[in-house]
């Protein structure tokens, strides 16, 4: 039978061989390695999706006339914009469709309100 003394002595990291640790190492690396490619992939995606500031900037904005006149006591309540027209909406539930080109009133609607 043997001591306890006769066991040898299981001082250091080499003291435990664990075989799983290894694996445990491999797949922490790959898994980290992967997260660096998503984290690549997502960034050059922004890039190329969204446009840049310095570049073409006036083909995204819209059209707008170099000016609106609205009717007498009219106040703008919110504004939209369309291709070839810009519509006001006023204080009084009015819509107002004025032509992009030329800042001429279009069509003029009433908002029915139910209650």
């Amino acid at each position: 039978m043997a001591d306890i003394d006769d066991a040898p002595a299981q001082d250091g990291p080499e003291a435990l061989p664990l075989p799983h640790l290894r694996f445990l190492k491999v797949l922490v690396t790959a898994l980290a390695g992967t997260m660096i490619i998503g984290l690549i992939t997502l960034i050059t995606l922004i890039v190329i999706r969204f446009p840049s500031s310095t570049g073409s900037d006036a083909a995204l904005l819209p059209s707008l006339p170099a000016s609106i006149t609205l009717p007498k006591g009219e106040t703008a309540a919110a504004v939209t914009f369309g291709r070839g027209w810009v519509a006001v909406v006023t204080k009084r539930d009015e819509i107002l469709v004025y032509d992009t080109k030329n800042g001429t009133l279009r069509q003029r609607m009433q908002i029915e309100l139910s209650n």
